[in-house]
């Protein structure tokens, strides 16, 4: 596996551990105000970046690396700061706009670039 892959796989874990631990403690309190917290971290952090992962580490050397790294950092801010507005949204308190535009702008484009760099290996695995 390459550290590319490796790098989403641990950030991956990072959101899945988050998640477990803010479901547990919603459990536990009977405080259930930030599901759609654990939903995101859940879909975005720990679905969203293992399957991206999983996309680097099996399309090797055909996968533009510069730009898979360039969407593992633009996926992991927009994660951070959307999910830190939603965490806001959910307490009843008013998001800091500029983030929580800055977070969903950030997770579409490093979606859209993950998607380029799909196209990209696919594109060297049919010529080779």
């Amino acid at each position: 596996m390459n550290r590319l892959s490796t790098a989403f796989f641990g950030a991956a874990v990072l959101y899945a551990l988050a998640g477990i631990v803010l479901g547990m403690v919603m459990g536990a309190t009977q405080d259930f105000a930030m599901r759609p917290v654990h939903a995101h971290l859940n879909l975005l952090g720990w679905a969203g970046l293992a399957i991206m992962g999983a996309f680097f580490g099996l399309a090797g050397a055909r996968a533009p690396q510069k730009l898979g790294w360039a969407v593992f950092v633009i996926s992991n801010i927009g994660n951070v700061c959307l999910l830190s507005m939603v965490a806001l949204i959910s307490k009843g308190k008013p998001p800091i706009v500029p983030v929580l535009m800055a977070g969903e702008l950030s997770v579409l484009v490093g979606m859209a670039l993950f998607g380029v760099c799909v196209l990209m290996a696919g594109r060297k695995a049919a010529h080779a």
